[in-house]
């Protein structure tokens, strides 16, 4: 039921209003007694967050709901408020058909692996400790929680020559960056900037292929404006991307350098995914400090971002987090950063040219049998190289660069990342890869 980022799926097949009262039957009969809710721009995010609270007040929660706000904002409020838990309604950077929830601790991080089994049992078994008349949970609007993610944005960076921003929305509930943004002194540009849960302006995927092409509209807005950064959010506002000065997309693994490298310094961890470049590595040990790698998520790093040697975590989807400030991925966070680091060092293009980088491939292939496949994976792996971890998928290091394939925790698709420190061995890595997946496919029942 729980993918890595929680539960996501097409309206009316994977997610009902049905899941969304189960769901808010399942946190409350957890004991989950005080939960913030809100929901991102989605058509159907209406009816679902008035059935997941239905579910909340039933089993005897009381519920703070803070309306159509950024995924990180809520994130935020449930230790603002002493919660217990935080539920959104969101599908994050999906399609527009689809739709979901994540849920949220009490720290702000999000349920981890056991958590989130408890819930989707109780909801497997129909196990609900359903409230009498008189038990049913108290709701209150919480008004507060986006001034309060504005304030807390604005006293994490300290801006003095305030640059030109362009800010690229993607019709989601990102506007809180351009808002706090000129607050800080920064003239702000925008587009795709008013809410629309069809995402008209552009989709709201983060992925390489669609970024590079779906942000055409920002690098434009950049070269017209002047601006000295672009920036754009997806739907719920908890990943950054950027374009430099230039309207150039900075990759995203460059992207975690610059962050990961401002921060750090001698002695200093950065927690990473598997699929994470060597960039990162090369770049942080130029600084005395290093990688500590984790399974593929935003909660898996943030997990492995709450010890004290960590400074900061990322993941090449474009979520990034300062545990310093907060253990969720803050788009708007990631934002002001990504400001005031250009404010303070350069232009992002000169920023960026100063990082090397390497071939990675990075590619998609549609599996049904996901488990079956990747044990058939595992093995054809372990049997051809020698360096292997298994900690998530199966990861070969050959020295001169590195293959990963692991399953899709939201998708019914296996992803191949490749990389090498020269393009020729990427793509021998990439072809041998591949072929070791289709093997697995046409092997697999």
């Amino acid at each position: 039921m729980f993918g890595t980022s929680g539960i996501r799926g097409t309206v009316g097949d994977d997610v009902t209003t049905a899941l969304a009262l189960s769901v808010g039957r399942a946190v409350a009969s957890e004991g989950y007694d005080r939960v913030v809710v809100g929901r991102d721009v989605r058509g159907s995010g209406d009816a679902l967050l008035d059935a997941l609270t239905a579910g909340l007040r039933e089993c005897g929660a009381d519920v703070l709901e803070a309306g159509v706000v950024p995924t990180p904002t809520v994130a935020r409020a449930v230790p603002w408020t002493n919660a217990d838990a935080g539920v959104v309604v969101t599908a994050s950077h999906n399609p527009a058909p689809d739709n979901g929830f994540k849920l949220w601790s009490a720290t702000g991080q999000a349920f981890g692996p056991e958590q989130c089994e408890t819930i989707a049992t109780r909801i497997e078994r129909d196990e609900y400790d359903l409230g009498a008349w008189n038990e049913y949970g108290s709701i209150e609007s919480l008004d507060d929680a986006p001034d309060r993610h504005a304030t807390a944005l604005r006293d994490a960076v300290s801006i003095d020559d305030p640059p030109t921003v362009a800010l690229d929305v993607g019709n989601g509930t990102g506007g809180i960056t351009a808002r706090v943004l000129a607050d800080l002194g920064c003239d702000v540009v925008t587009v795709n900037g008013h809410r629309d849960g069809r995402f008209p302006g552009r989709p709201s995927a983060t992925d390489d292929q669609s970024t590079r092409e779906t942000l055409s509209a920002l690098s434009s807005l950049v070269e017209a404006t002047d601006a000295d950064v672009g920036i754009a959010h997806d739907g719920d506002a908890d990943r950054t991307l950027a374009v430099d000065d230039t309207g150039t997309f900075v990759p995203k693994d460059a992207l975690m350098a610059l962050f990961a490298c401002d921060v750090a310094t001698d002695g200093d961890v950065v927690a990473a995914p598997v699929d994470t470049s060597m960039v990162v590595d090369d770049a942080l040990a130029a600084v005395g400090a290093s990688v500590s790698r984790s399974r593929v998520g935003d909660v898996f790093v943030a997990d492995r971002a709450r010890r004290p040697d960590v400074v900061f975590g990322g993941e090449p989807s474009g979520a990034w987090i300062w545990p310093t400030e907060t253990l969720c991925p803050d788009g708007p966070l990631a934002a002001c950063k990504l400001v005031e680091l250009v404010a303070d060092r350069g232009p992002l293009s000169s920023l960026v040219a100063d990082v090397e980088t390497y071939p990675i491939h990075r590619r998609s292939v549609e599996v049904t049998a996901k488990a079956a496949v990747m044990d058939r994976v595992r093995e054809r792996v372990c049997d051809r190289y020698t360096d292997i971890s298994t900690i998530d998928g199966v990861y070969a290091d050959v020295g001169d660069g590195w293959i990963l394939l692991r399953a899709s925790g939201t998708q019914p698709v296996v992803r191949i990342t490749v990389e090498a420190r020269a393009e020729s061995r990427a793509e021998q890595l990439t072809t041998d890869a591949v072929a070791i997946l289709e093997d697995a496919i046409a092997a697999s029942p």
